[in-house]
């Protein structure tokens, strides 16, 4: 039976929390609905102390942010974004448009069709999220989206040049620069300076994720991507202390309400990466972030086999899942519900998340169970169509009305009735 040894805070605590989110979020998707622009900077004023002219950026803006960068760091960023390109491409290709004679003379078939319009949110608060641009423009422009538009906020008070950079070189059609619910909720509703897009998609923190959550339906989204999870699935054989500690650190420095999860068989272990995780932290630079996270969201979970430790992983359903055992493929063969698995301790979530062509926009807060994350498939609508000759109408048509009859449906029976006695004898 799982044990836990290191508890974060309790249910009802998040619960809260989530609460006071919600409240905030209302208000503010309200006030862009009826004071557009005006709330927005307003908004912008209030939490980032931004406001510019515009907050879209002009071609020569964006040519000054790409120009005060060095040549390796654009160097970097187009290689990173080839990778998600490439993969992208890879996506792309699995999804065929179909046409089929399913009974002689019936023709069914589907379409794969983008979406005409996506607004992208780059995070850049505390950390500029270059790599957002990649996940989400790049992978949006090769889906075949005729109309991409990104926002990120300021950083340390004007535009970040290499989200900017990152933004332009994956092709975004507008670039703005703010952020928060305000750029997430003005992409949505629209504003009279922005026109409003059909999907908005990318990662933030809890309160663009309940911002997405509200403008469902107004808007498609790609999924609730909040607060970063992850976890580490270990045993002594494919992992070391130092090994989990780095890595589970390594994520929760992504902010103080970022949780981070060891799941393993060995006590040893686990004792000594809570130990590890301490003499880490105090060297690491982003600490004070990370440590929080750890105290606050932290949790180390024993177990007595690889089963039981895909039932708890699959009840936890993270969303990044690192998996570093004696038999990693055991997890991938088993394990239902996750964002993105890595296996094997060669490879990591920084890899993911930076570089190497999967996206890194993941289901949290349970998502895992019912989707995956952002890939090409999320810009493009799978719609169906048919035809018929006119002998496969009659045929069609008498079993349809018995079928309207059945239901009590007396106009869709009249459609297929007239189509029987047009048809029957041509």
């Amino acid at each position: 039976m799982a044990k836990i040894l290191k508890h974060g805070i309790s249910e009802q605590q998040a619960l809260d929390a989530s609460t006071k989110v919600r409240t905030v979020v209302e208000d503010i998707l309200r006030g862009i609905t009826e004071n557009g622009d005006a709330h927005v900077r307003e908004l912008s004023e209030k939490f980032d102390n931004w406001s510019p002219a515009s907050f879209r950026l002009s071609e020569q803006e964006i040519q000054a942010c790409m120009d005060s960068l060095d040549t390796q760091t654009l160097h970097d960023i187009q290689f990173a974004q080839e990778q998600v390109r490439n993969f992208a491409k890879i996506q792309l290709d699995s999804m065929q448009n179909v046409e089929v004679e399913t009974r002689p003379g019936v023709v069914l078939g589907h379409k794969q069709i983008p979406v005409n319009s996506v607004g992208c949110y780059i995070p850049g608060g505390k950390y500029p999220l270059v790599a957002s641009a990649h996940m989400s423009v790049a992978t949006a422009k090769v889906a075949g989206v005729k109309r991409v538009i990104a926002c990120a906020p300021p950083f340390n008070g004007a535009p970040m040049p290499a989200i900017v950079a990152a933004m332009k070189l994956a092709g975004a059609d507008e670039i703005y620069c703010f952020g928060g619910v305000q750029a997430v909720g003005a992409m949505a509703l629209g504003t009279e300076t922005i026109a409003p897009v059909d999907v908005i998609v990318g990662p933030g923190n809890a309160f663009v994720a309940e911002a997405k959550r509200q403008l469902f339906g107004r808007v498609g989204i790609d999924l609730l991507a909040g607060p970063t999870e992850t976890l580490i699935i270990a045993d002594e054989i494919g992992c070391d202390a130092e090994m989990a500690a780095t890595d589970l650190l390594g994520q929760a420095e992504h902010g103080p309400n970022s949780p981070a999860v060891l799941l393993t068989n060995s006590e040893p272990l686990a004792q000594a990466t809570m130990a590890e995780v301490d003499r880490q932290l105090e060297t690491l630079e982003t600490a004070a972030v990370a440590g929080q996270a750890w105290r606050d969201y932290g949790q180390v979970i024993l177990c007595d086999s690889y089963a039981e430790m895909v039932q708890v992983a699959d009840d936890l359903a993270y969303e990044h899942v690192q998996v570093m055992t004696k038999d990693p493929d055991y997890f991938l063969a088993n394990m239902t519900n996750f964002g993105a698995l890595f296996l094997g301790r060669e490879t990591n979530v920084a890899y993911g998340d930076k570089v190497i062509g999967t996206n890194h926009t993941l289901p949290t807060n349970k998502a895992a169970r019912y989707t995956g994350g952002l890939w090409v498939g999320k810009f493009i609508k799978t719609c169906t169509y048919q035809r018929v000759t006119p002998a496969a109408s009659v045929e069609i048509g008498e079993y349809c009305s018995r079928l309207c009859a059945l239901e009590g449906f007396a106009g869709h029976k009249a459609q297929a009735d007239l189509r029987v006695k047009r048809y029957k004898n041509a």
